[in-house]
């Protein structure tokens, strides 16, 4: 049974690094293709316009391709940061509603006294409280640096 998990495991990743090293092969195919497309196109405006016009015409093309993918990446990062901060939400949510939380808690307020609680929480709100607030102006700085 156990060599049947390893033949697995071997398998796996046997098949794994061949489709990866086949993806790898297609890409670097795509990025010469590509090259060629960009050396014909070059040449055929050098030919047509001149030297300058077909640089301008290189560096066009470029930032074209630029600017889309930067707003790709920004519009996916924004998107990203949504479903974590949703996540976030939706966890804090899920811990207070979990049985075994609540019943946990009552337990260490019935062994602690509600008369000692009471201060201890008072001071760890104020941690969190304070561990909020930073977290969230270094994030905000972070965004502020990044774009």
């Amino acid at each position: 049974m156990l060599q049947r998990l390893i033949n697995d495991v071997k398998d796996a990743t046997g098949n794994a690094l061949r489709l990866t090293s086949l993806a790898a092969a297609a890409a670097i195919a795509l990025f010469i293709t590509i090259a060629f497309l960009c050396a014909a196109a070059f040449i055929y405006v050098l030919q047509h316009y001149g030297p300058v016009e077909a640089c301008l015409a290189g560096a066009a093309l470029f930032l074209v391709v630029t600017l889309i993918a930067a707003s790709v990446y920004i519009v996916r990062k924004r998107e990203m940061r949504r479903r974590a901060e949703k996540a976030a939400k939706a966890a804090a949510a899920n811990v207070f509603a979990d049985p075994v939380v609540v019943a946990t808690g009552l337990q260490i307020v019935r062994a602690i006294g509600a008369k000692r609680l009471i201060p201890i929480l008072a001071v760890g709100g104020l941690a969190l409280g304070l561990m909020a607030s930073r977290s969230a102006a270094s994030s905000s700085e972070a965004d502020e640096e990044e774009e």
